[in-house]
């Protein structure tokens, strides 16, 4: 008999946030909701609180703990709030909890991840940026306080799937491993020519023809850069150098990852592109369980494709791996340019085609240190989002 495992869902609103609790729901035997985190969105964190009889509700934006108090009591919840950085922080460890998902999306993840981290839990993670942006910092404290780490970004999960059971991070060559191959769609601009790129709206850069996703996400999806934040944390994940991780286009979005051998062997994880499938296997490894995800039907499938990347159409996808190639702080600040960038964007501030212009910009300016503790990340990450600002300013000035 398998004993209920209490979970915590540090960003339960977002996409993966509801597909995480939609696969809890389905086994209540298993899985118990005991703390769930959001944002700013009060009305929507209190149901979700209340439908799943959360014990723990944590809202991001401290000034609103009073209203999400009273929109709790309200539904009848009793669950305690708690509010701010303190309060994600300490979502995180609550002693109660075997399980965190971390799905905080963009750097505001990487200190209640962490905290996942150092308290030993059983670690989900969805957060890529913790892996980018302090991917040595991350590693450390993983091992150092026995914490279990899995991926649920799918392509990394498919990875994962496809490794051997004995696989450690930084064995490929011991385990006859060539190549990690990780696939993406190309995003919705993948067949559009660069010079017609400059007009894109955000509408249509967060138009995803093949997967549920927040709107950060699918701006870097548009430009790439999430491929390249795979690239980076492949990297930390697998122990893959560089030129050990190719990037294959795959427009279907049905192969969501490979791994090549050494006897020419490829290996490829395949399912619909739906986020509950790596959920429900990270959440029962080693076990299998139900998803609520429809089987593959081959045949309505039909032709699988696959295409090189266009480092040219899409930089961003190159300087990620300049990044890693260069080390330290140098992931961490193609970070944080990135989502200033990403963010004037959506605001309508800068142009599409100025996204990469910023992040370029930023990592020529700013040097890249050693990366030995979390006060490295937070200085590089803070020089960064206020470079990155400037050119975004300066850029979109120039544009007007």
């Amino acid at each position: 008999m398998k004993r209920t495992r209490n979970i915590a869902i540090l960003g339960a609103t977002g996409s993966i946030g509801r597909s995480t609790l939609d696969v809890a729901a389905r086994h209540p035997d298993r899985y118990r909701v005991v703390a769930l985190s959001a944002a700013r969105k009060v009305e929507e964190l209190a149901a979700l609180c209340s439908r799943h009889g959360a014990a723990y509700a944590c809202i991001a934006d401290a000034s609103l703990a009073g209203a999400l108090e009273s929109r709790l009591r309200a539904l009848g919840s009793g669950a305690k709030v708690l509010a701010g950085a303190a309060g994600l922080l300490e979502a995180a460890a609550l002693p109660e909890v075997d399980c965190v998902m971390a799905a905080i999306v963009g750097g505001a993840g990487l200190e209640p991840t962490l905290a996942a981290a150092q308290a030993g839990k059983k670690l989900l993670l969805a957060n890529k940026e913790a892996l980018v942006m302090a991917g040595p910092v991350f590693m450390e404290t993983v091992r150092r306080h026995g914490a279990t780490l899995l991926p649920i970004d799918s392509e990394h999960n498919a990875v994962f799937q496809c490794l051997p059971p004995a696989f450690l991070a930084g064995d490929l060559e011991i385990s006859g491993i060539r190549r990690i191959l990780l696939t993406g769609s190309g995003g919705p601009f993948r067949s559009r020519p660069r010079s017609e790129l400059g007009e894109v709206t955000p509408e249509q850069a967060c138009a995803r023809p093949n997967w549920v996703m927040g709107k950060k996400i699918s701006v870097d999806s548009a430009t790439m850069m999430n491929k390249g934040l795979e690239v980076i944390e492949a990297h930390w994940l697998f122990g893959a150098r560089a030129e050990q991780i190719q990037v294959v286009v795959h427009p279907q979005s049905v192969i969501h990852s490979m791994v090549e051998y050494a006897d020419g062997s490829v290996i490829a994880q395949m399912g619909n592109p739906d986020m509950r499938t790596p959920i429900a296997q990270a959440l029962a490894f080693p076990d299998r369980i139900e998803a609520g995800v429809p089987s593959l039907d081959l045949f309505s499938t039909g032709a699988l494709t696959f295409e090189a990347p266009d480092f040219d159409r899409f930089p961003a996808l190159g300087l990620a791996y300049l990044a890693l190639e260069a080390g330290g702080t140098a992931p961490t600040i193609m970070n944080a340019a990135n989502e200033v960038a990403v963010a004037a964007f959506l605001e309508g501030r800068l142009s599409f085609l100025h996204i990469t212009a910023v992040i370029e910009e930023t990592l020529q300016q700013i040097a890249p240190a050693p990366m030995r503790t979390l006060e490295d990340v937070v200085a590089a990450d803070a020089a960064a989002r206020a470079r990155a600002a400037l050119a975004a300013n300066r850029l979109a000035t120039l544009a007007a």
